[in-house]
């Protein structure tokens, strides 16, 4: 595969080598308006007569001179588009010359009553203004039944990777919205994979304001890159979905209803799978797509402020869904189903769904570690087995009204109701040096459990007349429930000292409780047209209650175990008091500002909670918090930034608490109650570039992190029979910094174009290895390139290629350093045929190497499919897919972290053949009464 892919590197340099000689011509001229002042930045295209589709592309200079180079000798059609004038055409015919000069193209003023005609009749495939690139979709050819997705991949510019990720001049694209809404959330890939392309009028880049800035109405100088999708007038009121239906090798299955329904106030959705394919739980797109406009949403948290010193418990509830897939191996069978109904106008934003998935899954692993002591080491390895379901419910409720132009409140809720059982069944062995049989474990567990979480929020902003002047606050309270029943079954035999031998059979009885009330004032003043000052104030109070029942069965005759069963109880007050100070002008972004945060944790805890001693926690934290922000825009689509600030992270309750977890009998979890708040020492800054007349583009990053009383997990090992204790405990010390370069250009305009990537990692971590410090120090390399070729409408390959460098050494024990090199090379590639029919292979080639324990691992995933477009309007799709050609999806990852390494391998589905029919509702084509001028 390294030579397939470094001949194709070597023919893509022949043919731009041999574009730039003989039989190639040079097209110049100067661009002005009637009067003959120049015209700077005007855009200017090559088009191919036959089809209008853009060959070349740029921009004038500062003197409103042009000129194209190394130009194939053949007829275009120029065009010229500026800002307010009459797009300028004419036909180029080159014929012998070497140059052909245009001379100074006057360009006339676009008048009104002109408008319609210009509309009509001389659209530009591409145009820039400012930092703002606008594509043609129509000059940009796709095949029936397309999506946004398969467009974008097309457009100068635009990188779309496998997994849908899109990247447009060099940044990843945080936001798509349509015709101008956040109609489908800040995912991108929702709107992307869903939307039809023949649905697109046109697509829109450039560098938006952050939702922050625009609800305050106080630039921030941060910039979001941000795509825009405008809609066909036939397209902006109906419907569109799509339902595929599967079947396959292997009893495999799969089946997917999807229909959205909206017009310029409503969106209705109605989503429905199933599979035994891996899809486990639901797509991130899919979950996106469902939810709408208001699928996510800054302020949702109504915490306000700047990011340095805010309250991040360990364990906070999350209302989403776990993004799922194939990745994560063993064998799954997936339902999933829900409704959704958004409400938007200008002044009310409603959003209320109900969605339902449950996933029953199958993991049989099998795992080898090599654990490192201060001057040993020693093996283990497992084979175990989990049976699991989980079903859980999600109602959500969004509200957003705008009384006035002055006055906006929201109310949100989100609900999750979750129940499921696991049964997990292991055998376990440990090993010292020669094979030495140290101890062996015999796991047979089975627990069902319940949980209901539920975040409820009420947020207020207003404006003053005085521009820049705001007031918010908000009040929240947040359930988190839940309780568990497990039966713990075990043998454990330590053959060099029988007398530790023992039988566990327990029963587990686990319920927690959490409330968590919290509110947050903010509030802006402008000093002048440049200074801004902003002071907030954020609180929670958290209180959470465990209790825990564990019991020794003996016969019919459960007996307390008094050593394991905790009644656990803690309030966690929060208090944040900060301001910042901003400058803002020509530009230039500077902010500083100073939070004084106090935490004070008081709990209880005991063998039961009718206990007359309990054993009490009561302890106050405070710490000064900075925050200092550069952002500087420097012009002509330049960018500076920079930003330090602390960040502080409360315990998690589970840290916290003080029980022991023997669900493993040679692994056993403790907690700690006197773990206090971990902080981070954060700076990160960066330039990025993008030249739209070359479409190149540079991006530069550089970071660093230092950790104050980072919680790590200590580890101490019975050098007798090796039973690991780990506990949580507060170190000082580890830090991490690094590097991120890319660097991406055109080979040939809108035929192939090249990106290259570096990155450069290193980290340091602290633990305690039988109360001895080990530094774990890792330096991480990293180097990428994508080539895109999209030479013609009927055949595009895009190709990938990733190296990566792990180089990790232990302090006390440096004769188990190792280095991981792991590599991937990538080829997505597409193929038009006659008679509607395609073809796609998907190829990628994993290596997997390291030296010190003799892996190394080399996994070619190949997926081929061949599809034909059938019906009437092209609306169904007959497809034939294969999966893992090979047979190669082994599921083998290797792990690295503190004192050991592990390889891991999990039965995964691998090789299938798969047989669908997709039938793509695109009806949108509702009672629209056309302009005859349009």
């Amino acid at each position: 595969m390294k030579k397939i892919l470094l001949l194709l590197f070597l023919c893509v340099s022949t043919w731009s080598a041999h574009a730039q000689t003989g039989g190639r011509f040079s097209l110049k001229g100067i661009i002005s308006d009637s009067s003959g002042a120049v015209l700077p930045e005007a855009t200017i295209m090559l088009l191919l007569p036959k089809d209008s589709s853009l060959v070349n592309f740029g921009r004038t200079n500062k003197e409103g001179a042009f000129e194209l180079k190394n130009l194939k000798r053949i007829s275009y059609i120029f065009k010229v588009s500026y800002v307010g004038f009459i797009p300028y055409q004419d036909d180029i015919n080159p014929k012998d010359l070497e140059t052909v000069d245009l001379g100074k193209i006057r360009m006339k003023v676009l008048q009104k009553e002109l408008y319609e005609v210009v509309i009509k009749t001389a659209r530009a495939p591409l145009s820039i203004r400012g930092d703002t690139v606008e594509f043609d979709a129509k000059a940009f050819k796709v095949p029936p039944g397309s999506t946004v997705e398969d467009l974008l991949r097309k457009l100068p510019g635009v990188q779309v990777d496998g997994d849908g990720n899109i990247r447009a001049q060099g940044e990843e694209i945080k936001r798509v919205t349509v015709d101008g809404k956040r109609f489908f959330g800040d995912d991108p890939k929702m709107a992307t994979k869903n939307l039809p392309a023949e649905a697109i009028n046109k697509v829109q880049v450039f560098n938006g304001k952050t939702e922050q800035s625009k609800a305050t109405g106080v630039d921030d100088g941060k910039r979001e890159k941000t795509l825009n999708l405008e809609l066909k007038e036939s397209h902006k009121k109906g419907g569109f979905g799509k339902a595929v239906a599967g079947v396959g090798t292997d009893s495999r299955m799969e089946g997917k209803v999807s229909y959205n329904r909206f017009d310029d106030k409503q969106q209705f959705a109605l989503l429905g799978f199933g599979n035994n394919t891996n899809q486990s739980g639901i797509a991130r797109n899919d979950y996106q797509d469902f939810k709408g406009s208001q699928s996510f949403n800054w302020g949702d948290d109504g915490d306000f402020g700047f990011n340095s010193g805010r309250y991040y418990g360990g364990d906070d509830i999350t209302i989403q869904p776990n993004w799922g897939g194939a990745g994560s191996g063993g064998f799954t069978k997936n339902w999933a189903g829900g409704a959704n109904y958004n409400f938007d106008t200008k002044k009310t934003k409603l959003s209320t769904s109900y969605f339902y998935n449950q996933s029953r899954s199958i993991m049989d692993v099998r795992s080898s570690t090599e654990n490192f002591l201060t001057n040993d080491s020693y093996s283990s390895i497992e084979n175990n087995k989990t049976l699991g379901f989980t079903g859980n419910h999600r109602p959500s409720f969004r509200f957003e009204k705008i009384i006035d132009s002055l006055n906006t409140i929201i109310l949100i809720s989100n609900s999750r109701i979750n129940s499921g059982d696991n049964q997990y069944d292991s055998f376990q062995q440990s090993f010292r040096s020669e094979d030495v049989l140290s101890n062996q474990s015999t796991v047979d567990n089975v627990s069902n459990y319940n949980s209901f979480a539920m975040a409820n929020l009420l947020l207020y902003r207003h404006k003053f007349k005085k521009k820049g002047r705001n007031f918010a606050a908000s009040v929240g309270y947040n359930i988190n429930n839940s309780d568990e029943d497990k039966r713990l079954n075990s043998i454990n035999l330590f053959p060099q000292d029988s007398l530790r031998n023992s039988v566990i059979n327990q029963m587990n009885e686990t319920e927690s409780t959490r409330g968590n009330f919290k509110g947050s004032l903010s509030y802006v003043e402008p000093f002048s047209k440049k200074f801004f000052w902003e002071t907030f104030y954020n609180y929670s109070m958290r209180k959470d209650k465990v209790d825990r029942n564990v019991f020794d069965v003996e016969g019919d005759m459960p007996e307390v175990n008094q050593f394991l069963t905790r009644y656990y109880s803690n309030d966690f007050t929060y208090n944040r008091v900060g301001t910042s100070l901003r400058y803002s002008n020509k530009g230039l972004n500077i902010a500083a500002g100073l939070a004084g945060v106090q935490y004070d944790l008081q709990g209880k805890f005991a063998a039961d909670k009718s206990s007359s001693n309990f054993t009490i926690v009561d302890r106050k934290f405070f710490t000064w918090v900075p925050n200092v922000s550069l952002n500087f825009d420097l012009k002509n689509n330049r960018y500076l930034y920079a930003e330090y600030g602390l960040n502080v992270r409360e315990p998690s309750i589970t840290d916290l608490q003080p029980i022991v977890d023997n669900s493993n009998p040679l692994y056993i979890v403790e907690g700690n109650p006197d773990l206090i708040p971990a902080s981070t020492h954060s700076m990160y800054g960066g330039y990025q570039m993008f030249n739209p007349a070359s479409f190149t583009n540079l991006y530069v990053n550089v970071n660093y992190n230092y950790n104050v009383n980072q919680i790590v997990y200590n580890r101490t090992i019975n050098l007798d029979n090796l039973i690991t204790t780990t506990k949580p405990m507060n170190i000082t010390g580890g830090n991490s910094y690094g590097t991120y370069i890319g660097f991406g250009f055109p080979l040939k305009k809108t035929k192939a174009t090249l990106n290259l990537n570096t990155g450069l990692n290193f980290s340091k971590n602290l633990t305690f290895i039988n109360n001895v410090e080990n530094q774990t120090k890792t330096d991480g390399y990293n180097f990428g390139a994508r080539l895109d070729l999209t030479p013609s409408d009927i055949f595009t390959l895009y190709t990938n290629a990733n190296w990566n460098i792990s180089d990790t050494k232990y302090s006390i024990n440096t004769s188990q350093n190792q280095k991981i090199f792991n590599s991937n090379y990538g080829a997505d590639m597409n193929v038009k045929m006659p008679k509607d029919i395609y073809f796609n292979a998907r190829f990628n080639y994993f290596s997997y190497k390291n030296d010190q324990f003799g892996f190394n691992q080399k996994q070619p995933i190949l997926n081929l499919s061949v599809y034909k477009i059938v019906l009437k309007s092209k609306k169904g799709e007959v497809r034939l897919t294969a999966n893992d050609v090979f047979k190669k999806n082994l599921g083998i990852t290797q792990t690295v972290n503190q004192n050991y390494y592990t390889e891991r391998r999990v039965s995964t589905l691998s090789r299938y053949f798969m047989l669908s029919f997709t039938y793509n509702m695109r009806g949108m084509s509702a009672s629209v009464r056309r302009n005859n001028n349009f």
